[in-house]
């Protein structure tokens, strides 16, 4: 019995140093202009790559679900995969004549990351490539990337919902991350609300960003800051109460547990009623986690890059669960696991054994200071949570 399977995206990400005063230069990224760069960060991608491994080095027995090509880059991911452990190399699919995917992260320090993505052979990735055997095998049954994953969208969603339900009907707890949709591109134009609608009855934990869920369920919304605030002032700008009310909304669509990234903001956890039974990960002390509305600051960190700090929070709280830890633990192993990552500039290096990660929190590893994030939501020194009104656990 695995402790999780991570299935979905996986590609090469190619991280160039990028110091201040090079982001600082007029010639930086200027048409016609060639910038100095420093050396390169060669490292898999993605939420197999950057979710799969980061469980494993939390101490979960883990395999890998995605597809590559047979190319030259198709070895280059499966000898990075190898370094980290030798079986991860073996367990890309192979899909003959088909490029395997990169992406260019271009990473200035100061600001948020941005990406050119190849998607390769995550177009083809679909059901087919996810055996029973594996979803019968597992406690926890991860996807990550759909928007960037053709087949999960092209059909209005029905092969997404069915690989969860197959999950789901296999006994695995399920969980989905999202990543932000290109709105000139036809993932960006796919109806996500639907999509949702049609898969969150089958996800037990569903991890999307604010951003990533404020697009496919309020697009008008998202424009609106996008034309004004821009991407970069958008968590700025939202309220504390139009975040709550998203995870509202994904609860009501289904899902059981929602995680919603929020940046440097942290994190917001919201549970429903009923956790007795959600698959062979179910929370060891359901009641403590049922009927929960947290909020999580990030820890202090010297940022590098922020690349792949969500998929290492999302890594943090699901081995919490895998672990049986409480929730307010659960959601404190996130927001470090995401501050471990930032402080390297590729999206593994920096996270630390489960161990370790634990010893930093309980020496009282300092937090941001984030603000109430909403009218009736109180601060509690011992679990170093805000916890929202409708939190049910008295402390």
């Amino acid at each position: 019995m695995y402790d999780a399977v991570v299935a979905g995206h996986l590609c090469v990400d190619i991280t160039p140093a990028i110091d201040e005063a090079t982001a600082l230069s007029p010639a930086f990224m200027a048409p016609g202009r060639l910038t100095e760069v420093g050396g390169v960060v060669l490292s898999t991608g993605g939420a197999v790559s950057n979710t799969g491994q980061a469980l494993y080095k939390l101490g979960m027995d883990v395999r890998l679900i995605a597809r590559v090509g047979d190319d030259l880059m198709a070895e280059l991911i499966r000898g990075i995969l190898w370094r980290t452990n030798p079986e991860f190399s073996t367990m890309p699919v192979a899909a003959k004549g088909e490029s395997s995917s990169y992406t260019l992260v271009i990473a200035p320090p100061g600001t948020d990351r941005f990406f050119l993505h190849c998607p390769g052979t995550n177009d083809t990735f679909g059901s087919a490539d996810i055996s029973d055997l594996f979803l019968r095998d597992t406690r926890l049954f991860h996807l990550g990337y759909p928007p960037l994953l053709r087949r999960m969208y092209a059909d209005g969603g029905k092969e997404l919902a069915s690989i969860f339900q197959r999950a789901r009907e296999a006994g695995a707890t399920t969980s989905l991350d999202m990543s932000l949709p290109d709105i000139s591109r036809p993932s960006g134009q796919a109806d996500w609300e639907a999509i949702l609608t049609l898969t969150l009855p089958y996800v037990d934990v569903f991890l999307p960003s604010v951003e990533e869920l404020l697009l496919m369920l309020d697009r008008a919304r998202y424009m609106e800051l996008v034309s004004t605030v821009g991407q970069g002032g958008m968590l700025t700008a939202l309220s504390g109460s139009e975040i709550v009310a998203l995870a509202d909304r994904a609860m009501e669509l289904g899902a059981h547990i929602v995680v919603l990234k929020a940046g440097d903001r942290g994190l917001m956890v919201r549970t429903c009623g009923d956790l007795a039974d959600i698959g062979r990960a179910t929370p060891q002390d359901a009641a403590n986690w049922q009927n929960r509305e947290l909020w999580a600051p990030s820890f202090k960190a010297i940022v590098v890059s922020t690349a792949g700090s969500g998929d290492a929070a999302i890594a943090g709280f699901l081995a919490a669960m895998l672990h049986g830890q409480s929730i307010e633990q659960a959601a404190n192993t996130a927001a470090a696991v995401g501050a471990f990552n930032v402080e390297a500039l590729d999206t593994l290096s920096g996270i630390r054994s489960w161990d370790e990660t634990q010893r930093r929190i309980r020496a009282g590893w300092e937090t941001q200071t984030v603000p109430q994030p909403a009218e009736g939501w109180v601060w509690r020194p011992a679990t170093r949570l805000w916890h929202g009104p409708r939190d049910n656990k008295e402390q």
